[in-house]
């Protein structure tokens, strides 16, 4: 995810070290206005939601909005009933789904299980991306402060940057998970602690616990925070200036990381069993790590949701706008180029050491997001990169390379960090570089600053829902869906249901659904790699053609029989169609046509609310005509 450097010790580099900042009431002030403009941005760029969060979705990434919305539902599901928090079977009727290789963020979903179950998963999701981006803010403004610079506003310029740089705005179109930026300076504190003599065993402590929840949020950020941790400390440790220092620490730091494996494997033993073992699971990931890579120019160019993007200047090199993941633009690049050089030559030799583990652990992570072929302006080339050796391997077969780029959010939130200070603490007395240096870091940063994230109208949720009707019509725990079924296209049905488990009380289940599942059932499935729902059968994608196409065919008795089959396997006790139902990024579903099929299919409807309603019998219904 992201990395970031703590100065030298004072042995190493005396000159350079800051010294802790004075206890006083002037860094609690700075801490509170640090505080207050991380969280106006996160409301300024979460501000579509805010306007109605019950009405209003994210258009760049329906699906992912409303499968978060579910496992917020699902949170209060799971302590009202004393349910599985890694494994439902509530969605994917009869097979179930293994949430715990999915991102179940099972600590937020508990922590904020009361405002779900008060005022539904729609406001507990917009308030949880809020508190994301602004959280993520604030603790790298306050990691940077302990382990870096003294003046608040070098950390507090690089915080709001690797906040809101575009590769997490991007990602807040929908992503719980990784919005959530501030694991990694969380975790990078902790690491950095382990250092201290006498403390071992609490900072070992303090690591596991926090790399469990961590795992239990963004089990994928995590991965990259325990590789750019790894790179760095390895080459920061074997510099020459510090080697003496590193060596000594090392008996320290190796106790406190049992400690933290310890505690860590315990709490996170039984996830970590469902991850890779436990039923519905599967290999490596359901998306194409060859088609989710770096494009190299997307370095260069600006994100959709910026200053930059609104004048025009931003490129669709990315898979889709939630996966803008680098986009920094030129000036930055090069400013981070002239940044690394002004600094090194200024350095004595500790704060260089520290300075090379921060740039090599950046050009790893650089070549580690192109993937295993390099990529150029929207064309794959035949040269290869080292991740095509890493790509199969266990945790590297889980992860998209293209996010492997958000790491350098934080070593490029590092540099500016050092440089704002050398600006700030008058140590640049060229006036010539200064003044240069201050004209390039508003021309590289003004053009990302970010944009509120595009949202459009969903349907509502049907009376049918609201007022618990269905309940005539399908028994506790029965199976009922909604038309089309739930996909992430198309995710009414999975939302819905999320809102009766947030308000408690009796349930039911659906087939199919927005997740990541096997390919197969069993063994098999569980050696192949995974894919989005579940394999469709011929009802259902009788349904989802027709909403996406508008497709409608003359169905025959040889149809109704499949359906039958199909109906029955599910446990499908009666379906429904919904005056309006919502399609990705402003996407026309063809209701007519939903609505058509289902009629030639079922026969006529009963009109019940404001929805209508298909009685099914399984393995009866629909009967030959």
């Amino acid at each position: 995810m992201s990395v970031a450097a703590p100065a030298p010790a004072a042995s190493a580099d005396p000159p350079e070290t800051p010294a802790a900042p004075p206890r006083t009431r002037r860094p609690w002030r700075a801490h509170v206005t640090m505080g207050v403009v991380s969280v106006a941005l996160a409301v300024y760029v979460t501000s579509g939601l805010w306007s109605d969060p019950y009405r209003h979705v994210l258009s760049d990434n329906v699906g992912d909005q409303a499968f978060f919305e579910w496992l917020l539902g699902y949170g209060v599901y799971t302590l009202q009933h004393g349910s599985d928090p890694f494994f439902t079977e509530l969605l994917n009727a009869p097979l179930g789904v293994n949430l715990a290789a999915n991102t179940s963020i099972t600590v937020y979903t508990v922590l904020f299980s009361p405002l779900t179950h008060l005022a539904g998963p729609q406001l507990s999701f917009v308030t949880l991306l809020t508190l994301n981006l602004s959280g993520a803010a604030m603790a790298w403004y306050l990691f940077l402060r302990r382990w870096l610079v003294t003046s608040p506003l070098a950390a507090g310029v690089a915080g709001l940057f690797c906040g809101f740089a575009p590769g997490f705005v991007s990602h807040a179109n929908g992503h719980l998970n990784w919005s959530a930026g501030w694991v990694a300076p969380v975790v990078l504190w902790r690491v950095l602690k382990l250092r201290e003599e006498g403390r071992w065993l609490r900072n070992g402590l303090l690591l596991g616990v926090t790399l469990a929840v961590g795992f239990s949020i963004a089990a994928e950020g995590l991965f990259f925070t325990a590789i750019a941790s790894g790179v760095f400390l390895g080459v920061w440790s074997l510099a020459r200036p510090v080697r003496e220092e590193a060596k000594a620490a090392f008996t320290t730091v190796l106790r406190a990381l049992g400690v933290a494996a310890a505690v860590a494997g315990t709490l996170l033993s039984y996830p970590l069993y469902m991850h890779f073992a436990g039923p519905q699971s599967f290999s490596g990931t359901g998306f194409n790590q060859r088609y989710f890579v770096e494009d190299a120019a997307a370095y260069l160019s600006f994100p959709s949701r910026s200053l930059a993007g609104l004048l025009g200047l931003h490129s669709d090199l990315a898979p889709n706008r939630t996966e803008e993941t680098s986009f920094f633009g030129v000036p930055l690049l090069m400013l981070i180029v002239v940044v690394f050089v002004v600094l090194w030559r200024r350095a004595a030799p500790g704060r260089q050491a520290t300075l090379r583990a921060v740039g090599v652990t950046g050009l790893v992570f650089l070549v580690l997001s192109w993937g295993p072929r390099f990529n150029w302006m929207g064309a794959e080339l035949n040269i290869p990169l080292p991740y095509a050796l890493l790509a199969h391997l266990p945790l590297f077969d889980s992860a998209l390379p293209l996010r492997y780029a958000l790491a350098l959010v934080g070593v490029f939130g590092v540099l500016l960090a050092l440089i704002v200070q050398e600006l700030v603490s008058d140590r640049i007395t060229s006036v010539n570089l200064r003044t240069g240096l201050i004209s390039a870091l508003v021309v590289s940063l003004l053009p990302l600053v970010p944009l509120p994230l595009r949202i459009q109208e969903r349907a509502a949720e049907p009376d049918f829902i609201a007022d618990g009707t269905w309940q005539r019509y399908v028994s506790d725990n029965g199976v009922l869906t909604a038309l089309p079924f739930a996909l992430n296209v198309q995710a009414d049905g999975q939302r819905w249901q999320s809102y009766t488990m947030a308000r408690g009380g009796p349930q039911f289940r659906i087939p199919s659904g927005y997740f990541l599942g096997p390919q197969t059932t069993g063994e098999e499935g569980r050696k192949q790699i995974g894919r989005i729902g579940a394999p469709p059968l011929a009802t259902d994608w009788l349904f989802t053609r027709a909403a996406l196409y508008g497709y409608v065919t003359q169905l025959t008795d040889a149809d109704r029989e499949q359906a039958r089959s199909d109906f029955a396997y599910w446990g499908v006790e009666a379906v429904f169609l919904a005056e309006e139902i919502t399609g990705s990024d402003h996407m026309t579903l063809y209701r007519g046509a939903v609505e058509a099929t289902a009629r030639d299919l079922l026969g006529e409807p009963e009109q019940v609310d404001d929805v209508l309603v298909w009685r099914i019998r399984p393995g009866v219904d629909p009967v030959d005509r």
